[in-house]
């Protein structure tokens, strides 16, 4: 079995289909995890099933065009390739589309963490995940209520969910600017440590398992006989019985000569780190003003956020790590931004419906998909990997994947 990219998702595929028996061959261009994978907030976030179309999300599309330090950006010159992944956008802000997508994305990263505590455990590294949970920053109730949509969803999931106010606030987590004055903490959510280090030590575990990962490109995938057969590669063909496509936003390039016109959009997000923030910091801190996460790692705090729909050709746009760096002044007015590292642009696969595609292309046997995870590639990688491996593996596909297929954008 060949599986294209090896990206956190891509890798947790190989890891279950290694540990279950399954000859395996990754391949990518660059190191394993050092796409996306490396460069998000760390969250393992298994209650994140709102989608990022919600009811009443047009009425923000205009100042995601006139404000350059949206935390939600599309640049002008872009907008006009986007229209049509914003149309589809829009269309599953519907609240039935809402609560389908809601569904499907609670049955895949419902177990999430304790995938992920499976898999570190195995590997020797349990080191790498924390649970300290995350903690959401409010100004008051009526700021709040323009999330309330989401937070009903991942309650209705059953996620558990406290309020801390005013001094039971800066007291929980010190440090914080007053104006926040409302804090919402999801006590069992997970976290990386590192998210480099944790697709690392997943690839490691392929290795040990027998599986091999090889440097290249996948310039196409071969087929004969109405299926697909492998992989062509600038050193020639590898065959396969079964590929799996798991090469983030780079997929859909991939599936078009089959005839699937998949809406990809990269989600590029940005991160800077500080290693002498100075901060007590135990866990994700999100200010939902700005969308931007602060997570302590092992590296220092990193702080991560903002989304902005470019493509995957344009060069990152500096201003936004600047945008970042104010927002961890606005949340923790006292961190020292000394020695501020590790600017980062990276391109997370994202779909209109925020879904993944996960699952067999009913049009061509051989061929699996695991990529569209968007800015929760990390939380689903690992339940991805063991739904994807359990069909994969078994004498037919065991799970159903409608909500996930391809088929869904015919």
């Amino acid at each position: 079995m060949i599986v294209v990219g090896a990206g956190v998702v891509g890798l947790a595929v190989a890891w279950h289909l290694a540990r279950g028996g399954a000859s395996v061959t990754v391949l990518d261009p660059e190191e394993p995890g050092s796409g996306a994978s490396s460069g998000n907030a760390g969250a393992i976030s298994s209650s994140s099933v709102a989608p990022l179309a919600m009811p009443g999300i047009l009425k923000q599309v205009p100042g995601m065009l006139l404000k350059a330090d949206g935390a939600l950006r599309i640049p002008p010159t872009y907008f006009p390739k986007l229209v049509p992944w914003l149309a589809r956008f829009l269309a599953a802000a519907r609240p039935a589309r809402v609560e389908e997508i809601a569904d499907a994305l609670a049955f895949l990263q419902g177990s999430a963490v304790e995938q992920h505590r499976a898999m570190l455990a195995e590997e020797g590294a349990p080191e790498l995940m924390r649970e300290t949970g995350q903690l959401h920053l409010y100004f008051d109730d009526a700021h709040l209520a323009k999330d309330a949509g989401g937070w009903a969803l991942r309650r209705k999931y059953g996620q558990k969910i406290e309020y801390l106010r005013g001094a039971a606030l800066h007291e929980f987590q010190p440090g914080l600017s007053p104006q926040y004055q409302l804090g919402v903490l999801m006590p069992d959510l997970g976290a990386s440590t590192n998210p480099r280090r944790h697709a690392e030590v997943f690839a490691r575990g392929v290795r040990r398992m027998g599986g091999q990962i090889l440097h290249g490109r996948a310039l196409a995938l071969t087929t004969e006989g109405g299926r697909v057969t492998g992989v062509s590669t600038p050193e020639g063909i590898m065959r396969a019985d079964q590929v799996v496509l798991a090469a983030g936003a780079w997929s859909a390039e991939l599936l078009r000569p089959l005839g699937y016109r998949i809406p990809l959009e990269s989600q590029r997000g940005y991160h800077v780190v500080l290693p002498k923030s100075g901060l007590d910091l135990p866990r994700i801190v999100v200010a939902a003003d700005r969308k931007a996460f602060i997570s302590p790692m092992e590296m220092g705090v990193r702080v991560a956020g903002t989304v902005e729909f470019g493509g995957l050709t344009r060069a990152p746009d500096p201003r936004r790590a600047a945008f970042l760096m104010q927002d961890i002044k606005r949340v923790f007015p006292a961190a020292s931004t000394e020695g501020a590292e590790g600017f980062w642009m990276g391109h997370r696969p994202c779909l209109p419906d925020s879904l993944p595609v996960i699952g067999p292309v009913k049009s061509w046997p051989g061929l699996w998909c695991a990529f569209g995870h968007g800015h929760l590639g990390l939380t689903g990688s690992a339940p991805t990997g063991a739904l994807l491996a359990r069909a994969m593996l078994g004498p037919k596909p065991n799970t159903d994947f409608s909500a996930f297929a391809p088929e869904r954008f015919a």
